[in-house]
């Protein structure tokens, strides 16, 4: 085993871009591990982490690219060292494609654009966005790191310059049928949609697609918007903003539990607001007395999508793909084959917010699991590298993501984790989602089937039974192709569900025998 590390002084990516480049070095032969990444100290202790050391390393500099490789031997290093242009050039350089400098230079040449996508390191995330907002452009702010502090200056100055701030660390948004960060291809429609989290989004813009109708907008807002701290400022905006669009019919709100003083200033909005507004809060413990006037509380998002299907175009979508005999037939032959000290789920999750979701809906099941990211109420594991009796784990939090690509790019550390959940005999059901679309793995099925296919197997060795049931996030229209990644998840005796919060309920009958 050798490791080497390569500075290319001033060369500057965005982090969705080495993400990919990454995990493609991370897959061929003789390659044990690999990270790209800009030269900020936050990078560099996290290179740190995971064996990745050197002076070369500790004087690079926020916009130096570090390149990490470790390889089985001295020849595949050098190759991959020597070839590493072929990955970093991909995508750069399109016909078609225009290049500036700087955001002044961009909005002299291009007037009529209004719209910034910002991914620099956090520290300068502040100074290039605040640049944009001068500009007179709205901003989309992936870059994560971000002080709160930093983050409600912009969004306040924002505000005063009648613009909308989505982030910081905003992963998915879809404008004017444009999607941005990790977005899904869905059609247009009269539905638009805030929130604060990437998969959130996905999920519900996805839903209505599949529904039937279609998306005005999505606006990603940032995990901490709705905290008091920010107060929600973005969420207001975007309010407005899908209050004035004349495309716009119902307006959909998606978060985890808003701060008190947030939810306030959030309620009196709803209330002033002229069109139809259904609202998911997940995990909010209590249910206020009466809803707000012009607002449907829900308590899913798969419910929020058809309730704002419904509302904007009549018809009621139908929520049930399985029928009731289909879903007893399954939970007997679930309990038929299994051995009595089968007891537990393991969730194994690419999507922070379906984790967050499932843990919500056994919980009402009277199911309370471990998590790295636990709800309300639910225990912290330990160790999240360890799962204990019900587990459900994020795998996209940053104890798993540390100089490799999120999970929705590459499968590496989920495969591993599905053969190590399998291994414990007490494990009755891993549960798992499937995300797809833009920036996402271009097959993520078809990337943990062999994993699926050998857990199963391992425990038919020992003479038990692993129940494995799924969803999968997309459309048709996806490069993935929902379709496509549906059946073969089922082809291979999995138990499929199209969006998240279906997969989690079915588990919680499995557990508690449908009762």
């Amino acid at each position: 085993m050798i490791t080497r590390c390569l500075i290319r002084k001033k060369e500057y990516y965005d982090s969705v871009f080495l993400m990919r480049v990454a995990k493609q070095i991370a897959g061929q032969r003789g390659i044990l591990q690999a990270a790209t990444l800009m030269g900020t100290e936050k990078n560099k202790v996290l290179l740190a982490d995971i064996g990745f050391e050197s002076v070369e390393i500790s004087s690079a500099t926020p916009n130096d690219l570090i390149i990490a490789i470790r390889a089985e031997n001295e020849t595949i290093l050098s190759n991959t060292i020597e070839n590493i242009d072929q990955w970093l050039n991909q995508g750069v350089g399109e016909t078609g494609a225009l290049s500036y400098r700087t955001i002044e230079e961009a909005v002299t040449h291009l007037p009529r654009f209004n719209l910034a996508v910002i991914s620099v390191p956090g520290q300068y995330a502040d100074r290039e966005a605040r640049k944009a907002l001068e500009q007179g452009l709205n901003v989309f702010l992936f870059s994560d790191n971000v002080p709160v502090e930093s983050e409600l200056s912009l969004k306040e100055f924002a505000r005063e310059k009648g613009l909308i701030l989505m982030g910081p660390d905003c992963g998915t948004a879809i404008i004017n049928g444009i999607g941005i960060g990790f977005a899904n291809r869905v059609r247009r429609g009269p539905i638009g949609v805030i929130g604060s989290s990437g998969t959130g989004l996905q999920e519900f813009t996805t839903l209505v697609h599949r529904f039937g109708s279609g998306i005005s907008h999505a606006i990603g807002t940032g995990g901490r918007d709705l905290s008091d701290q920010v107060g929600g400022i973005t969420f207001l905006s975007a309010m407005d903003a899908l209050e004035s669009d004349r495309e716009t019919k119902v307006i959909a709100l998606l978060s985890k539990p808003p701060g008190s003083s947030a939810l306030e200033k959030l309620i009196q909005k709803i209330q002033l607001c002229r069109k139809p507004v259904i609202a998911c809060f997940l995990g909010l413990k209590y249910q206020p007395t009466h809803e707000p006037i012009g607002c449907k509380l829900v308590r899913t998002i798969d419910e929020a999508a058809s309730l704002s299907v419904q509302l904007a175009t009549g018809n009621l979508p139908s929520l049930s793909e399985k029928s009731q005999q289909k879903l007893e037939e399954r939970i007997r032959q679930h309990r038929s084959g299994k051995k009595s000290e089968q007891k537990y789920i393991r969730g194994i999750f690419a999507g922070g917010t379906f984790c967050y979701q499932a843990q919500q809906i056994l919980q009402d099941a009277g199911i309370f699991v471990h998590s790295n990211a636990p709800l309300q109420n639910n225990p912290k594991l330990k160790d999240p590298m360890h799962s204990t009796e019900h587990t459900l784990v994020d795998m996209g939090s940053d104890e798993f993501t540390v100089g490799r690509p999120h999970p929705m790019i590459d499968s590496g550390l989920r495969y591993e984790r599905i053969l190590t959940e399998a291994k414990d005999p007490q494990v009755s059901i891993l549960l798992l989602d499937f995300i797809l679309g833009f920036n996402a793995s271009l097959d993520p099925a078809g990337e943990l089937l062999p994993a699926i296919d050998e857990a199963i197997s391992e425990a038919k060795k020992r003479g038990e039974s692993l129940t494995v049931v799924a969803s999968v996030c997309g459309t048709e229209q996806d490069p993935q192709d929902f379709n496509l990644q549906f059946k073969k998840l089922e082809g291979a005796g999995v138990f499929v569900f199209s969006n998240s919060a279906q997969a989690a309920r079915f588990c919680g009958l499995l557990i508690t025998g449908g009762s």
